[in-house]
């Protein structure tokens, strides 16, 4: 056993993920809608998969659930939910070509750009914070614990 095999042997599992935030031409963000609980409205994003970093977590999940394929920008949040004992990153990123986003999972029935103002419903409002705190332009807060998540009708 190697001495990074014997100093991380005894740390619980975690929950680890990450999500994308992608703004058009226009400046709308991309959202996705689930097609399971609330049937909600959310940021492109999920779970890490075991030997993957964030970063391809976020780029990753993107690609899965709406066929873009993009390029990191920068760390706009980290975000510990303590319900779920959760981290979750949210980077900034950037569509490598213009194209319309399709729903490319199961887990997804549509997904859509839409202007910050007029964002849809029902939605997180944890949704809402990783989205304002992406927009924002000021580096990470490092990190954020966020309150219990409200669904927004």
């Amino acid at each position: 056993m190697g001495s990074d095999e014997v100093l991380f042997s005894h740390w619980p599992g975690r929950r680890v993920g990450a999500a994308a935030v992608v703004l058009d031409s226009r400046g709308r963000v991309l959202l996705v809608r689930h097609t399971y609980g609330p049937l909600n409205w959310e940021l492109p994003g999920g779970a890490s998969e075991p030997g993957e970093s964030v970063l391809d977590t976020a780029l990753r999940e993107l690609h899965e659930e709406t066929g873009l394929r993009a390029t990191v920008d920068r760390l706009t949040g980290v975000y510990y939910e303590r319900e779920t004992d959760a981290h979750h990153f949210v980077f900034g990123c950037t569509a490598v070509r213009a194209a319309d986003p399709v729903p490319a999972s199961p887990e997804i029935s549509e997904c859509a750009y839409w202007a910050v103002a007029e964002l849809p419903r029902p939605l997180w409002t944890f949704t809402v914070l990783r989205i304002e705190d992406a927009l924002g332009g000021l580096p990470a807060r490092l990190p954020t614990v966020i309150p219990p998540r409200e669904l927004l009708d």
